[in-house]
This record gives structure tokens, C-alpha cells and sequence, in this order.
């Protein structure tokens, strides 16, 4: 009896070991997810950053080219008020 008990208690500690090193890969394997999603992340932001700074530099392009059109209206207005 008491040698059945001990391959019993054997048999359970040989799937606990077995338990952890599978625990020990999927740990592994998630790291290494979390590690290229946190890498994907970062490029991410890089992206919208330079988008951002992209979209500041033509929002700033298209102003200045409105307010030289409104300039060109100024000066229209001003030469037919001056031709009347």
C-alpha cells in the first residue's frame, strides 16, 4: 500500500513538473507577443507623430496660401473702388 501511495504522489509531481514547463513556454511565448505588440506600439506612435507633424505643416501651408488669396481679393476690391 504504502508503495502505491508513493508512485501515486510520484505520477502527481511528474505532472506538476510537466505543468510548470508548459506554464514556463506559454510564459515565454507571451512574452514575446507582449515584447513585438509593445515594439508594433512604438512604430505606431512614431507614425502618428510624423502624420501629425505633417498635417501641422500643410494645415500651415494651406493659411498662408488663403491669406495670400484674401490679400489678392483686397487689392481687386481696392482697384475697382479706385476705378469708380
Amino acid at each position: 500500500m504504502a508503495l502505491e501511495r508513493m508512485e501515486a504522489l510520484e505520477a502527481r509531481i511528474r505532472g506538476l513538473v510537466d505543468l510548470v514547463q508548459e506554464l514556463k513556454q506559454k510564459i515565454a511565448a507571451l512574452e514575446e507577443d507582449l515584447r513585438a505588440a509593445r515594439d508594433r506600439l512604438s512604430k505606431q506612435n512614431q507614425m502618428n507623430h510624423r502624420w501629425e507633424e505633417e498635417r501641422s505643416d500643410i494645415r500651415s501651408r494651406i493659411e498662408k496660401v488663403l491669406e495670400g488669396l484674401e490679400s489678392l481679393e483686397c487689392l481687386e476690391e481696392s482697384k475697382e473702388v479706385a476705378l469708380d
